[in-house]
Protein backbone atom coordinates (compact mmCIF):
# COMPACT_ATOMS: atom_id res chain seq x y z
CA UNK A 1 0.00 0.00 0.00
CA UNK A 2 2.50 2.29 0.75
CA UNK A 3 4.46 1.23 -2.09
CA UNK A 4 1.50 2.12 -4.19
CA UNK A 5 0.93 5.49 -2.62
CA UNK A 6 4.53 6.54 -3.05
CA UNK A 7 4.53 5.62 -7.22
CA UNK A 8 1.55 8.02 -7.18
CA UNK A 9 2.58 11.41 -9.43
CA UNK A 10 2.77 14.29 -7.39
CA UNK A 11 0.03 16.87 -8.15
CA UNK A 12 1.86 20.08 -8.63
CA UNK A 13 1.55 23.53 -6.31
CA UNK A 14 -0.47 25.76 -8.11
CA UNK A 15 -0.59 29.72 -7.25
CA UNK A 16 -3.71 30.68 -6.67
CA UNK A 17 -4.76 33.91 -8.61
CA UNK A 18 -4.97 37.03 -6.71
CA UNK A 19 -8.59 38.28 -5.41
CA UNK A 20 -10.02 40.70 -8.61
CA UNK A 21 -12.85 43.11 -9.39
CA UNK A 22 -14.86 43.02 -12.20
CA UNK A 23 -15.39 46.94 -13.47
CA UNK A 24 -17.05 47.79 -16.24
CA UNK A 25 -16.60 44.24 -17.49
CA UNK A 26 -13.07 43.95 -17.13
CA UNK A 27 -10.89 42.08 -14.99
CA UNK A 28 -8.74 44.19 -12.20
CA UNK A 29 -6.51 43.21 -9.33
CA UNK A 30 -8.04 43.73 -6.14
CA UNK A 31 -4.59 45.09 -5.21
CA UNK A 32 -5.14 47.43 -7.68
CA UNK A 33 -6.90 50.56 -6.09
CA UNK A 34 -9.77 51.33 -6.70
CA UNK A 35 -12.21 54.62 -6.07
CA UNK A 36 -15.63 54.78 -5.84
CA UNK A 37 -15.70 51.79 -8.32
CA UNK A 38 -13.24 53.37 -10.80
CA UNK A 39 -9.36 52.11 -11.43
CA UNK A 40 -7.39 56.11 -10.92
CA UNK A 41 -7.05 55.94 -14.91
CA UNK A 42 -10.82 55.82 -14.83
CA UNK A 43 -11.28 58.79 -12.44
CA UNK A 44 -8.28 60.95 -14.54
CA UNK A 45 -10.94 60.53 -17.48
CA UNK A 46 -13.27 61.48 -15.54
CA UNK A 47 -12.28 64.35 -13.77
CA UNK A 48 -11.01 66.03 -17.31
CA UNK A 49 -14.55 65.47 -18.48
CA UNK A 50 -16.14 67.67 -15.50
CA UNK A 51 -13.19 69.83 -15.64
CA UNK A 52 -13.78 70.41 -19.44
CA UNK A 53 -17.60 70.61 -18.74
CA UNK A 54 -17.60 73.36 -16.20
CA UNK A 55 -14.55 75.48 -18.19
CA UNK A 56 -16.65 74.86 -21.14
CA UNK A 57 -19.90 76.31 -19.40
CA UNK A 58 -18.01 79.28 -18.27
CA UNK A 59 -16.34 79.64 -21.79
CA UNK A 60 -19.71 79.56 -23.48
CA UNK A 61 -21.60 81.87 -21.61
CA UNK A 62 -18.39 84.07 -21.55
CA UNK A 63 -18.43 84.40 -25.19
CA UNK A 64 -22.71 84.81 -25.06
CA UNK A 65 -21.11 88.08 -23.06
CA UNK A 66 -18.45 89.15 -25.54
CA UNK A 67 -15.73 88.30 -23.65
CA UNK A 68 -12.71 85.97 -24.13
CA UNK A 69 -12.00 84.49 -20.75
CA UNK A 70 -8.67 83.32 -22.05
CA UNK A 71 -7.83 81.35 -18.88
CA UNK A 72 -11.03 79.46 -18.99
CA UNK A 73 -10.97 79.00 -22.82
CA UNK A 74 -7.58 77.28 -22.75
CA UNK A 75 -8.56 75.03 -20.00
CA UNK A 76 -11.49 74.31 -21.75
CA UNK A 77 -10.14 73.09 -24.73
CA UNK A 78 -7.83 71.46 -23.19
CA UNK A 79 -9.37 68.66 -21.12
CA UNK A 80 -11.78 68.36 -23.86
CA UNK A 81 -9.04 67.28 -26.05
CA UNK A 82 -7.85 65.25 -23.15
CA UNK A 83 -11.15 63.76 -22.21
CA UNK A 84 -11.14 62.43 -26.11
CA UNK A 85 -7.55 61.28 -25.99
CA UNK A 86 -7.68 59.45 -22.44
CA UNK A 87 -11.02 57.72 -23.87
CA UNK A 88 -9.16 55.85 -26.51
CA UNK A 89 -7.07 53.73 -23.58
CA UNK A 90 -10.18 51.84 -22.33
CA UNK A 91 -10.40 48.36 -23.45
CA UNK A 92 -12.80 47.95 -26.34
CA UNK A 93 -13.87 45.97 -28.33
CA UNK A 94 -14.64 47.04 -31.99
CA UNK A 95 -15.90 50.59 -32.97
CA UNK A 96 -18.33 51.88 -30.05
CA UNK A 97 -20.19 55.15 -29.86
CA UNK A 98 -17.95 56.63 -27.49
CA UNK A 99 -15.01 55.75 -29.89
CA UNK A 100 -17.08 57.79 -32.63
CA UNK A 101 -18.37 60.49 -30.47
CA UNK A 102 -14.29 61.00 -29.46
CA UNK A 103 -12.85 61.27 -33.20
CA UNK A 104 -15.87 63.76 -33.60
CA UNK A 105 -14.73 65.87 -30.61
CA UNK A 106 -10.97 65.96 -31.89
CA UNK A 107 -12.21 67.28 -35.42
CA UNK A 108 -14.21 69.53 -34.08
CA UNK A 109 -10.99 70.37 -31.51
CA UNK A 110 -8.84 70.78 -34.94
CA UNK A 111 -10.95 73.47 -36.44
CA UNK A 112 -11.64 75.17 -32.83
CA UNK A 113 -8.02 75.86 -31.43
CA UNK A 114 -6.57 76.93 -34.74
CA UNK A 115 -9.08 79.18 -35.42
CA UNK A 116 -8.52 80.35 -31.16
CA UNK A 117 -4.57 80.45 -31.46
CA UNK A 118 -3.64 80.52 -35.18
CA UNK A 119 -6.18 82.53 -36.71
CA UNK A 120 -7.13 84.83 -33.61
CA UNK A 121 -10.67 84.90 -34.08
CA UNK A 122 -9.75 87.34 -37.24
CA UNK A 123 -12.51 87.60 -39.96
CA UNK A 124 -14.90 83.82 -40.40
CA UNK A 125 -12.49 82.39 -37.95
CA UNK A 126 -14.54 84.35 -34.86
CA UNK A 127 -17.82 82.66 -35.92
CA UNK A 128 -16.11 79.40 -36.47
CA UNK A 129 -14.51 79.22 -33.23
CA UNK A 130 -17.83 79.91 -31.60
CA UNK A 131 -19.40 77.64 -33.55
CA UNK A 132 -17.31 74.50 -32.69
CA UNK A 133 -16.15 75.03 -29.34
CA UNK A 134 -20.09 74.86 -28.42
CA UNK A 135 -20.47 71.90 -30.33
CA UNK A 136 -17.19 70.42 -28.64
CA UNK A 137 -18.71 70.99 -25.34
CA UNK A 138 -22.13 69.95 -26.30
CA UNK A 139 -20.39 66.26 -27.33
CA UNK A 140 -18.48 66.15 -23.78
CA UNK A 141 -22.40 67.16 -22.18
CA UNK A 142 -24.11 64.43 -24.39
CA UNK A 143 -21.84 61.58 -23.11
CA UNK A 144 -22.05 62.87 -19.93
CA UNK A 145 -26.09 62.41 -20.03
CA UNK A 146 -25.64 59.01 -21.44
CA UNK A 147 -23.24 57.96 -19.26
CA UNK A 148 -25.65 59.32 -15.64
CA UNK A 149 -28.04 57.46 -17.42
CA UNK A 150 -26.07 53.95 -18.08
CA UNK A 151 -24.40 54.16 -14.25
CA UNK A 152 -26.98 55.83 -11.98
CA UNK A 153 -29.74 53.53 -10.89
CA UNK A 154 -32.38 55.22 -11.49
CA UNK A 155 -32.06 56.57 -14.59
CA UNK A 156 -30.58 53.20 -15.72
CA UNK A 157 -34.15 51.88 -14.62
CA UNK A 158 -35.90 54.44 -16.49
CA UNK A 159 -33.64 53.75 -20.01
CA UNK A 160 -31.90 50.47 -19.58
CA UNK A 161 -31.32 49.97 -23.57
CA UNK A 162 -30.49 54.04 -23.80
CA UNK A 163 -33.33 53.97 -26.92
CA UNK A 164 -36.37 54.61 -24.25
CA UNK A 165 -38.21 58.02 -24.46
CA UNK A 166 -36.74 59.28 -21.29
CA UNK A 167 -32.95 59.35 -22.39
CA UNK A 168 -34.34 60.34 -25.47
CA UNK A 169 -36.26 63.60 -24.53
CA UNK A 170 -33.57 64.12 -22.04
CA UNK A 171 -30.96 64.27 -25.35
CA UNK A 172 -33.49 66.02 -27.35
CA UNK A 173 -33.97 68.64 -24.77
CA UNK A 174 -29.99 68.97 -24.05
CA UNK A 175 -29.56 69.37 -28.00
CA UNK A 176 -32.29 72.33 -28.01
CA UNK A 177 -30.15 73.92 -25.45
CA UNK A 178 -26.93 73.51 -27.07
CA UNK A 179 -28.36 74.85 -30.73
CA UNK A 180 -29.66 78.13 -28.58
CA UNK A 181 -26.23 78.79 -26.74
CA UNK A 182 -24.25 78.17 -29.79
CA UNK A 183 -26.41 80.61 -32.27
CA UNK A 184 -26.10 83.23 -29.29
CA UNK A 185 -22.58 82.81 -29.35
CA UNK A 186 -21.71 82.82 -32.63
CA UNK A 187 -24.04 86.16 -33.09
CA UNK A 188 -22.92 87.87 -29.54
CA UNK A 189 -18.86 87.20 -29.65
CA UNK A 190 -17.50 89.84 -30.88
CA UNK A 191 -14.09 90.43 -28.76
CA UNK A 192 -11.12 92.53 -30.27
CA UNK A 193 -9.01 89.80 -32.88
CA UNK A 194 -5.57 89.04 -31.40
CA UNK A 195 -2.83 89.21 -33.73
CA UNK A 196 0.89 87.32 -33.32
CA UNK A 197 3.65 89.66 -31.98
Amino acid sequence: MRKRIANQPQMQKTTPLPPTWIIKGELYSKEEPVIFGMTPFTVFHVLLSLIGIFSGFLAVFGMIAGKRLDGWTALFLTTTALTSITGFFFPFHGVTPGIIVGIVSLAILAVAIPARYVKHLAGAWRKIYAVTASIALYLNVFVLVAQLFMKVPALHALAPNGNEPPFLISQAVLMAIFIVLTIAAAIKFHPEAVHAS
